[in-house]
């Protein structure tokens, strides 16, 4: 009887005790520091009831039944559970996870502490993003990442960058393989809010990919849900106001005339502008085509979570941009959609998935080159009106002076109509299982799939007898479908023996194919001459050539790796990786390749004569080497494809037909990318400060060089056709790279870093195996020998033409110095001086000599950050110092406008011994020469923030975690010496891609943005 009352008695007090109800309050600091922890998440086990600390690493969690557990999760520290007992304030303290605190990182096929890490690894975090508010994600690796530089193809919305790693290795592709959560993708899809860091492998680290990681690695860790963790909403919004960072200071009306008179009068002519009372400034060209004020917007939002078992993140992004040149008529807009879920579905057996869809709509104008929206503006005469008298854009006069190439830039916006839709769907689908203790097997399966339509209009449009006039209206549409799926299936080992060594090994094996087509046609005479009836289908007529045309590809690859990983003490470390690829891009003979690398590395800090030095927290050597492969050259190049063009005449008519293409190579084989690095890794004072250091050397040997000059008795002139790829070249990169950060908690109110890396590099050619010794790139002018070349013992894309020596200042100069007639024109005093470093005694093409190149000598990037109570400010700043430009977007028309540098021309003896005569006469100044190549040097702030995050005993009163307000400018300035609009931009090409047509300006950006945490 007694034990029955006392059963029941425990049973009743048990009851009471789980149904009893506290309010339950803490404080949570760091276990090292002591300091406060705001922003930890606070959850009641099992349920959905829980809370963030404030600032003050503060909580409150009422209606708490006691005997539940609260769960404690912060990033970088250990999950804590505390069981209630009562309601007694609690004092939770967390410790740092060692594993977190040494990073976790990404390294392909699997992940290692940073701490373990022998290669030359660079990390991006989700919070640089934040930061920066990139529009795309290359951007973000401008600066923040030694050895890598981005630029820009354009400033337009939506406009290319290409990044390169550690220089520029190859004529062909030198972009980096891109992995999104473990599948092979693309950059321009992603929202860079939807990411949780990036991380780039410089070196052969990268070598586990084998086949495309030649050019490095760059692998995206898209966010997802914590386990463990309640619910969480955030919600960020920035709107921003856009302008041009720059405007050529170009001749206004009365200077162009007078300029022009003194030109005219120069060359015997009649002057065009016999008073110039009146004229004024004229046409601001530049200011009737730039626009102030022009909008971006931006939109996300991310709910993420999980429990014991499930994890889940979804979020939604919306985009839009338009062009500081034809709002109207260039704009960009990206719209995507996320979702991330993991399970658990057993003890043994995790699954994921992650997938991406993106949309994009894009309009565009003419914006580099020849012919661009840019290009005319800078070349119009400011003495022409941009509108005539009935408010229509004026024609410009049809005169030699002028030429058939320049138009009124308001007139070519207003005639450009196209569009570009793009839709992708992306992502990846893995399975884990734990097949035994120590042994895990992962299947995982990526796709891309892309859909995207085009539709150019061409108005039948009369400039005046323009090359630009088009006689006859057209549209042109296409519709493309590009795929790729990859299969990865590897397992990895992992054990301790002995406490002392620690043994990994991963095998595995990826097949990636991909396939697709695309359909062009092009239909003439457009109903009422109209975009409105811009449609192949409502177009009436047809051209006596093919109208339409067809592709279709389908590429594959087969690999199989290994990689072993060891350390003994965790001081004394070492990997080594082989791939075996196969790639269909080359012969039957030639498919297959091997790429073995191998890495080492020593924590010198963990032996024991360092125990005595407490300054140092971390010190690591490191070294690798390895073989990477490259397989990015156009399909099929090993066999002969019938796309050429073919006429022959039957029965006295002309029949179009088919005709062997580009010629084959069925020697083709695999261009090598051999990786040396050596380099160091420091922290110090309690790892405050961190160094890191590295010394490279990049060659990549047997260079794919696409459409090699051979013998025109080939055929490789018949239309169609083109001369074959070949192994014919080798390019040697090296260079240092240097990094050093600190950061700080100066107080509880304020903290303070700052990053600094710089990187140099020396690029050279060390063979091109062809019969010229040399491969020719870009273009100057029109008519005139190439500019840029590829040739042994220089950088490649350097500049190649004739050197000055000053200005002719009178005719005894002009007889004592060798002619100069073979290049055109006799010279005459006023005109540039060109050096006969031949020795010839004759002035001529063979006198051509490098003029320097596009490749930075050395990159920097500074960037600080500090927070004093609610407030944080960050700064990013980026140096490109050594890198040349070709100023090519001055047309030598005699009418045309100029730069105001003209106004310090040659106007007699001992005037100028820098910028030449104007006249109307036959002269060799425009002759490519240094006198067009200029130091680009830059150094650009590009991104200033500031914000505020409201005090959480405010904004938790309506719900609210976080509430951040912010204010900042992208792009605000840049510091340089060159005159054109851009010193960063490049057309990407590694072969005259320093040639500048006017490049579109990056425009700067004024936000003000918005963050809320649910």
């Amino acid at each position: 009887m007694t034990t029955k009352i006392l059963s029941l008695l425990f049973i009743v007090f048990t009851c009471f005790a789980f149904g009893q109800e506290v309010t339950i309050k803490g404080t949570v600091t760091d276990q090292a520091s002591g300091q406060p922890l705001p922003g930890v998440n606070v959850l009641v086990k099992s349920t959905s009831k829980g809370a963030s600390t404030d600032f003050d690493g503060n909580f409150e969690i009422k209606n708490v039944e006691i005997n539940s557990v609260l769960v404690f999760t912060y990033i970088g520290y250990q999950n804590q559970e505390v069981v209630v007992k009562n309601g007694d304030v609690l004092s939770v303290v967390l410790v740092e996870d060692t594993e977190s605190l040494d990073e976790v990182v990404v390294i392909g096929y699997g992940s290692q502490k940073k701490r373990d890490i022998t290669g030359a690894v660079s990390i991006v975090s989700a919070k640089t993003l934040d930061e920066i508010k990139p529009i795309k994600v290359e951007q973000a690796l401008q600066g923040t990442v030694s050895g890598v530089n981005v630029t820009t193809q354009s400033g337009a919305p939506g406009a290319g960058l290409d990044i390169r790693i550690r220089g520029i290795s190859t004529n062909g592709a030198n972009g980096p393989l891109v992995i999104i959560d473990g599948y092979q993708g693309d950059l321009s899809v992603l929202n860079p809010n939807d990411i949780e860091t990036i991380t780039v492998l410089k070196d052969a680290q990268a070598a586990i990919y084998g086949t495309v990681g030649a050019n490095g690695v760059v692998l995206i860790t898209t966010k997802s849900g914590k386990k463990n963790s309640k619910t969480t909403v955030s919600y960020n919004t920035y709107t921003g106001f856009q302008e041009t960072s720059r405007t050529l200071p170009l001749l206004n009306a009365s200077e162009y005339a007078l300029l022009l008179n003194e030109s005219y009068a120069a060359g015997g002519q009649a002057l065009p502008f016999p008073n110039i009372s009146g004229l004024g400034a004229g046409t601001d060209w530049q200011g009737e085509v730039f626009n102030t004020a022009v909008p971006i917007i931006s939109h996300d939002f991310n709910v993420s979570g999980g429990s014991d078992k499930i994890t889940y993140a979804f979020s939604g992004s919306h985009l839009y941009q338009q062009g500081i040149i034809a709002p109207n008529k260039s704009d960009f807009r990206r719209n995507t959609a996320r979702i991330s879920l993991g399970a658990d579905i057993s003890d043994k057996i995790r699954v994921k998935a992650n997938a991406i869809y993106t949309y994009i709509d894009r309009d565009a104008i003419n914006d580099n080159g020849l012919g661009s929206v840019l290009f005319n503006a800078l070349n119009a005469p400011s003495t022409l009106n941009a509108f005539d008298t009935n408010g229509q854009p004026s024609l410009f006069p049809n005169t030699p002076g002028l030429g058939i190439e320049i138009i009124n830039p308001i007139a070519q916006i207003q005639n450009t109509y196209n569009d570009f839709d793009l839709r992708k769907l992306n992502g990846t689908v893995s399975l884990e299982y734990d097949v035994v203790n120590n042994v895990t097997l992962t299947s995982r399966i990526g796709f891309n799939t892309t859909n995207s339509e085009g539709k150019v209009f061409n108005k039948e449009i009369d400039y005046g007898g323009k090359v630009f006039d088009v006689p006859r209206s057209s549209v042109s549409q296409n519709a493309v479908n590009d795929n790729d799926y990859s299969l990865d299936i590897f397992g990895t080992y992992e054990n301790l023996f002995a406490d002392t060594h620690n043994v990994g090994f991963t095998v595995g094996t990826t097949i990636y194919k991909q396939f697709g087509n695309g359909l062009f046609a092009t239909g003439f005479d457009v109903p009422n001459n109209s975009w409105d009836f811009a449609d192949i289908a409502l177009a009436l007529g047809t051209s006596d050539a093919r109208d339409v045309g067809s592709y279709a590809y389908d590429e594959r690859r087969l690999s199989f790796f290994a990689r072993a990983q060891y350390d003994y003490k965790g001081k004394y470390l070492f990997s080594a990786m082989v791939r075996r690829d196969l790639s269909t891009r080359f012969g039957p003979e030639n498919r297959v390749a091997y790429f073995p690398s191998v890495t080492a590395g020593w924590i010198v800090s963990d032996e024991g004569f360092f125990e005595d030095i407490s300054a140092i927290n971390l010190m690591k050597f490191r070294v690798s080497y390895g073989i990477l492969g490259n397989d990015q050259i156009g399909n099929n190049g090993y066999v002969s494809l019938l796309n050429g063009e073919g006429a022959y005449v039957f029965d006295d008519t002309l029949v179009l037909g088919q005709a062997i293409g580009a010629l084959p190579n069925p020697d083709l084989q695999w261009e090598e990318a051999k990786k040396f690095n050596v380099g160091l890794d420091m922290g110090l004072f309690n790892n405050r400060v961190d160094i890191t250091a590295d010394y490279f050397i990049n060659t990549r040997d047997n260079l794919l060089i696409t459409n090699i000059p051979v013998s025109g008795i080939t055929g490789v002139f018949a239309p169609g056709s083109g001369s074959p790829t070949v192994n014919a070249g080798k390019v040697e990169n090296r260079g240092f790279e240097f990094a050093i950060g600190y950061r700080d908690n100066i107080s509880d109110d304020f903290s303070f870093g700052i990053n600094y890396n710089v990187t140099t590099l020396r690029n050279e050619v060390l063979e091109v195996n062809n019969s010229t010794g040399f491969l020719e790139g870009g273009s100057f002018g029109v008519g005139q020998l190439a500019p840029s070349r590829m040739e042994a013992g220089q950088p490649i894309g350097f500049f190649y033409g004739l050197q000055t020596d000053g200005i002719f200042q009178n005719q005894a100069e002009v007889d004592a110095h060798p002619s100069q007639l073979d290049l055109g024109a006799a010279a005459a005093p006023g005109d540039i001086r060109f050096k006969d470093l031949n020795g010839d005694g004759n002035i001529d093409a063979n006198d051509r000599t490098s003029l320097g190149d596009p490749i930075p000598d050395v990159t920097m990037g500074l960037n600080l950050n500090f927070k004093y109570k609610g407030f944080d400010f960050v700064a990013y700043t980026f140096a490109s110092i050594g890198n040349d430009m070709v100023r090519n977007y001055e047309r030598t028309l005699t009418d045309v406008n100029r730069l105001n540098y003209v106004l310090d021309r040659w106007t007699g003896e001992g005037t100028s011994n820098t910028v030449p005569r104007v006249t109307t006469a036959a002269t060799t100044n425009n002759v490519f020469s240094d006198y067009f190549v200029e130091d680009a040097s830059y150094i650009r702030i590009q991104n200033v923030q500031l914000g505020y995050t409201l005090p959480v005993k405010f904004t938790e009163k309506f719900s609210l975690s976080k509430v951040r307000v912010y204010g900042g400018v992208n792009n605000l300035y840049t510091f340089t010496k060159y005159r054109g609009f851009d010193p960063g931009a490049s057309s990407g090409a590694p072969i005259g891609g320093g040639i500048d047509f006017g490049f579109y300006p990056v425009p700067r950006t004024y936000l003000i943005g918005l963050n809320l945490n649910f």
